[in-house]
């Protein structure tokens, strides 16, 4: 059990403070790049390698989407500090370098600390069509992909149809170059930033969740690509050692 962690969240700095609904976030703001760099990017490499069945998933989501997810992240870190942009290449802060070739939304897994959600426009609803997800906390790819959006929540007791409705109506409403965000906030007993758990666990039998010295975050936007018109579903993650433990 490795404790990669950030010395604080940023946004929250008190654990019981009323969670925030979706805000306006800056065009680049969805991309982070905070302390633990260096080391939540060594864990993504070790687990996009090794554990790539367990990461990554694609549906057949659209070339033209993960293009725009490639080109959207390239037009940021360009002007990011320890970021070295080439045609060929991008040399990343912690001295990696990663070749740009290959499948454009993993190789733009590997270059920010955003795990990555693509969801494309299926009939009435978006889809999870691909997706890069490195840090899951408590949920399983494999049982997210190529669902829309109200079988993706269906676990989660409060998802009723008006809450579905609501979450489309955002969905199709976000606009390109006009990201929003929200966070959630909760507590762990281990460190471990991949935390997959299956719908059939209920809550109550994970003794890893909803307690301990652990305070975890995700910082969650939502982005419109500007060509394929998909969403991303961008997910930033913090952990902490709660100082009032």
């Amino acid at each position: 059990m490795v404790e990669i962690l950030q010395n604080a969240i940023p946004y929250a700095a008190e654990f019981d403070a009323a969670l925030p609904g979706i805000a306006p976030l800056a065009c680049d703001g969805w991309i982070v790049k905070d302390d633990a760099f260096g080391a939540q990017m060594a864990e993504r490499d070790r687990l996009m390698a090794q554990s790539t069945n367990l990461v990554h998933a694609d549906i057949g989501a659209s070339a033209a989407a993960k293009a725009d997810v490639l080109g959207e992240v390239l037009a940021i870190i360009t002007s990011r500090e320890g970021y070295v942009v080439t045609s060929a290449y991008v040399k990343r802060p912690d001295g990696a370098t990663i070749p740009l070739q290959g499948d454009c939304l993993f190789v733009a897994a590997q270059l920010i600390q955003e795990d990555l959600c693509l969801h494309e426009k299926r009939g009435h609803e978006h889809v999870l069509t691909a997706a890069v997800m490195c840090f899951p906390a408590s949920w399983t790819m494999s049982e997210k992909i190529g669902r829309p959006l109200s079988a993706i929540h269906h676990t989660v007791s409060q998802y009723d149809e008006n809450l579905r409705k609501r979450v489309q109506r955002l969905f199709d409403g976000v606009q390109a170059g006009r990201p929003l965000w929200r966070y959630n906030m909760m507590r762990y007993r281990s460190p471990d930033l991949f935390h997959p758990r299956r719908e059939a666990a209920p809550r109550q039998s994970d003794d890893d969740f909803g307690g301990g010295d652990y305070l975890r975050s995700e910082h969650q936007a939502l982005v419109r690509l500007p060509n394929s018109h998909a969403v991303l579903f961008a997910i930033h993650t913090y952990l902490i050692r709660d100082q009032g433990k």
